[in-house]
């Protein structure tokens, strides 16, 4: 390499500088895409009535943090580690702009990151104001606190208290870690949601809306984890670039991404005798947050382990924070994030390759665990601490949360004044296109009759159909729950069983007058019908008197 670019006068140093700078950039622009995998995970996990809401907060997330870490959040990790504030402010443009501007999107994308795990964790009773109001703060000074102790210092507070570096390569700890902790302590500051706890302490089951969202979500950030992982070790220097840690990072990542799933199906199995979904899932991105702290360093075996490790204690953290702490943390951030995150980097030294060179290396695994644990204490008590000290803050000034008949109506249309699915204003309702419309026809039916039919909400389309086809003259559709003879339907979300018995429904209303009222309530029978218990029912009703507004008409004429 160093002949070709000499030929073309361009210096070996500006070369490998130029496809750094690129590389870094491909790299951010690939760790950005994974806010589409967060926004989908989580307004999957979300009810229907507040899916716009979760996706508003991570588009917000992005939006108002990328700009507080510019102007303020660099500046304060340079103060942090011991630097002047404008040693690192980007936008001072000190000479080297950039550089400096690369490293600021670079360090953006991690930094954004960490904001929006929190948001999954207040999902459906958080006002929004209150959220952005955090995400300033986590991205002007909670976070580049924690770069400024670890990763901006070119030491680190872990080195100068007990001179052996805290180990963090691509943020287990410092960025998922953080997040997650932070996440469980506002959800803990703002109280579960309503119904999620029954008069004696027992859970509700509140299911997500959308368990395809969740798991393309899911793997559109094990996508975009490649950048946080293999991005930051595929950088040119000399003979290391395409060496032996880039090509062990993408193993370890891999490895354990893969045990992260493979070990939460299995708890889920043995906890509930069945593998749930959700759980793996999650699990897979547990597998990742416990490997990214320690890619670099690990042995085959050690990703192997970590990754099951990660998997295997999701549900059982889900479950104690969710049953024992009663902390209602709706996207199971700290399970994902915190505790996986902890726990693979305080495996650092029992599984790091420079432990098993030549034997056991006892000393290198104490000094090494007192240093991780020191790390991990110092970012959770200042995590903890700050994000105790904000949302106690809004909570005491009335702005955290939304009010109780915010809440039950959904934050779509409180917080947003939109509904995500708006034609029912209910996503489990399925709708159609519309159907041609047919001339009425006068065959001297008498009187007037209400036509009532509950029947299954795909069948809609169906009835709709056939009701043109008998020329019933007008008809009215609304979503319905309700019971009768079908029986009660049991779901699992995250290993626990629920019982739904109230059914959704779609009730459909024809009032004839020209037609026989039974034409109309034959065909609603064939286009409803499937054979199963839960096809719905149909009533017919005299009607006394109709009114056609416009015209003042009454009786059968104004039908």
């Amino acid at each position: 390499m160093d002949a070709a670019v000499l030929a073309t006068g361009v210096p070996v140093e500006t070369f490998e500088k130029a496809i750094n700078n690129s590389w870094i950039l491909t790299v951010s622009f690939l760790i950005f895409f994974m806010h589409a995998g967060f926004a989908m995970l989580e307004s999957g996990q979300v009810r229907s009535k507040n899916v716009a809401n979760q996706l508003t907060k991570n588009l917000l997330t992005w939006s108002v943090g990328v700009v507080v870490f510019f102007l303020v959040g660099v500046g304060v990790a340079n103060l942090a580690a011991g630097n002047g504030f404008a040693d690192g402010a980007p936008f001072l443009d000190n000479g080297g702009a950039a550089e400096q501007y690369i490293g600021w999107l670079y360090g953006a994308v991690f930094a954004m990151t960490a904001a929006t795990i929190v948001s999954g964790a207040v999902a459906g009773r958080a006002k929004l104001r209150a959220y952005v109001t955090y995400t300033f703060l986590l991205a002007a000074v909670i976070y580049p606190v924690v770069i400024g102790f670890t990763w901006t210092a070119d030491t680190g507070l872990v080195n100068d208290l007990i001179g052996t570096p805290f180990a963090d390569f691509a943020g287990g700890m410092i960025v998922h870690g953080l997040g997650g902790i932070a996440g469980l302590t506002a959800a803990y500051v703002l109280g579960p949601r309503m119904d999620k706890y029954d008069a004696e302490g027992e859970v509700n089951i509140i299911p997500g809306h959308s368990m395809t969202f969740a798991v393309l979500g899911t793997l559109m950030l094990a996508f975009g984890w490649y950048g946080f992982n293999v991005g930051t070790a595929a950088v040119v220097d000399g003979a290391s670039f395409l060496g032996d840690t880039l090509g062990r990072v993408a193993m370890t990542t891999t490895i354990a991404m893969a045990m992260g799933a493979v070990g939460a199906a299995a708890a889920s199995l043995l906890l509930s005798r069945k593998v749930d979904t959700l759980y793996v899932a999650n699990g897979l991105l547990a597998g990742l947050v416990g490997i990214t702290a320690i890619p670099n360093t690990t042995t085959w075996w050690g990703a192997l382990i970590v990754g099951t490790a990660a998997g295997v204690q999701l549900p059982l953290v889900f479950k104690t924070v969710e049953k024992y702490l009663k902390i209602d943390d709706v996207c199971a951030v700290f399970a994902v994030h915190g505790s996986a995150g902890v726990l693979g980097t305080l495996a650092y030294p029992f599984v790091a390759v420079s432990a098993w060179r030549g034997g056991i290396d006892v000393e290198f695994m104490l000094d090494g665990f007192l240093a991780q644990l020191l790390g991990v204490s110092v970012i959770t008590a200042w995590t903890v601490t700050a994000t105790f000290a904000i949302w106690s803050a809004l909570k005491l000034a009335g702005e955290a949360r939304v009010t109780e008949d915010h809440e039950r109506e959904g934050l779509d249309i409180s917080e947003h004044g939109v509904e995500t699915y708006p034609e029912f204003g209910d996503a489990n309702v399925a709708t159609d296109g519309g159907v041609k419309s047919y001339d009425l026809r006068s065959d001297g039916g008498s009187g007037i009759e209400m036509v009532t039919a509950i029947v299954r909400p795909d069948k809609l389309g169906d009835v709709k159909e056939a009701l043109a086809e008998t020329n019933a003259p007008s008809l009215t559709v609304t979503n319905v729950s309700g019971r009768g003879s079908q029986p009660a339907k049991t779901g699992q979300w995250r290993g626990e069983e629920y019982t739904v018995d109230l059914h959704q429904k779609a009730k459909v209303e024809c009032v004839v007058a020209d037609i026989p009222a039974e034409d109309v309530v034959m065909a609603i029978q064939k286009a409803a019908s499937t054979g199963e218990p839960g096809d719905g029912k149909v009533f017919v009703m005299p009607v006394e008197d109709a009114l056609q507004i416009r015209t003042g008409e009454r009786g059968p004429s104004a039908v």
